[in-house]
């Protein structure tokens, strides 16, 4: 994990300067497809994803190491062709993988966070699932286990894999010609992300389309089909953690309410979308059925609640800057709880982004537990060792964090509240 988190450590920055790029750039074409609250919600699931793979919160049933010791037929050296099939065995396997969560009612509440903002940047390349607790890599890599492809490779490999296809987040670059026969580019990610009719479930590969144009879920973006972003039923919300589990709670529920108890079963593994036709009449869902009727989501906010949103993430990106750096010397007990409070912070600011005057109470909570942790390690984490009055400075951030967020909730949002109703009333 030390080493996962020095990669980490160059990586994070690096989007976030790519970020920038694309902002700056697409403000200077007059294009911005950036929104304060999207991109704040965006960076801060990349920051749950983060967390995840710290505290290693995956069950790993059957783990590719075991698999390939296992039903290897040949057991070959690492060469530069062992490098380039490993390459190819794994976007194979991530083309499957992730048309089963397109597919398959489970599978979608693992990557609907990805498709949630209705924005398409490099921002939203940052929305991954916290939600998928077992991991099934295993069986899709199964021909590369088959081969023997050596599970060190496939280990060095898979993040790089990840890590590539952060780029074609963009609505920036055009069509690259004869480059949209072999790779996945941005025109055929619009698409993707998009949710016009034409475009649903399409061009799922990962690097290489060609498992697309094989496989029949290849389109090409269309002049006339302008892409419009987001998923059918909207998120409603900047929370990265409560768009993690919508889906699934609606299954959930789902299950509870049906009468039939096949249908209790089977929804879980059914088409995506797919509900009971008891619970379908009795409790109907919001959804878009057209995609150029769609309403962005929005909430007001004051240039004031902007700023402390991005200053909260900022302090967010430090704390975990901080963890990446002493990972290596915090006992595992340390590691989770300080794991625990980060996502503890991004739900408290991301419910005060979408107005929920229980900010509030999520935010002396966090503050509580923060003390805590103080006084029960002595300091916060070692930061100390990083900077003279670390401690201090964690401690000045908790206290002032409730007293904003104290006159956001009782001021603002209060008086944004009271005049949408006699809004309403009127």
């Amino acid at each position: 994990m030390d080493a996962y988190a020095k990669v980490l450590l160059i990586a994070i920055p690096g989007f976030l300067v790519l970020m920038f790029i694309e902002w700056l750039y697409s403000f200077w074409k007059g294009k911005t497809t950036f929104r304060s609250m999207d991109t704040v919600s965006s960076l801060s699931s990349g920051s749950t994803n983060t967390l995840k793979s710290i505290l290693k919160l995956t069950i790993v049933i059957i783990s590719y190491d075991w698999v390939v010791d296992k039903v290897a037929l040949f057991h070959i050296e690492t060469t530069w062709l062992v490098w380039v099939l490993s390459f190819i065995a794994i976007d194979f396997a991530s083309y499957w993988s992730h048309r089963l969560s397109h597919s398959i009612n489970i599978f979608w509440n693992r990557h609907v966070v990805h498709h949630s903002s209705e924005e398409f940047n490099l921002a939203c390349a940052l929305r991954q699932t916290i939600s998928s607790f077992v991991s099934m890599g295993f069986i899709f890599l199964f021909p590369a286990a088959l081969l023997g492809l050596p599970a060190e490779v496939i280990a060095v490999i898979a993040p790089i894999h990840l890590f590539m296809q952060f780029w074609y987040h963009t609505t920036l670059i055009p069509k690259l010609g004869w480059l949209e026969y072999i790779i996945v580019t941005p025109s055929q990610h619009r698409v993707h992300h998009a949710i016009n009719e034409e475009y649903l479930d399409k061009n799922l590969s990962a690097i290489f389309c060609v498992w697309d144009r094989i496989f029949g879920t290849f389109q090409e973006e269309l002049d006339e089909v302008p892409c419009v972003y987001g998923v059918k039923r909207a998120a409603q919300t900047w929370n990265p953690i409560r768009i993690n589990f919508q889906h699934f709670w609606i299954l959930a529920q789902d299950a509870w309410r049906t009468e039939k108890w096949w249908d209790k079963i089977r929804l879980w593994f059914m088409p995506t979308g797919w509900r009971p036709a008891d619970v379908l009449e009795k409790y109907p869902l919001d959804y878009t059925k057209d995609a150029y009727t769609q309403v962005k989501y929005d909430t007001e906010a004051s240039t004031g609640l902007h700023l402390w949103s991005w200053f909260q993430y900022i302090m967010l990106s430090f704390l975990m800057i901080h963890a990446l750096l002493f990972i290596a010397e915090m006992s595992p007990i340390a590691l989770f709880t300080y794991g625990g409070f980060m996502f503890l912070m991004i739900y408290s600011y991301t419910t005060l982004m979408d107005n929920n005057p229980n900010a509030l109470w999520w935010e002396i909570s966090k503050s509580l537990i923060g003390f805590g942790l103080i006084y029960y390690w002595g300091d916060w984490f070692m930061i100390d060792q990083m900077m003279a009055g670390g401690t201090v400075m964690i401690m000045a951030y908790l206290i002032v964090s409730v007293l904003v967020v104290a006159y956001f909730v009782l001021y603002e949002i209060k008086k944004t509240t009271a005049t949408n109703l006699q809004t309403s009333k009127n």
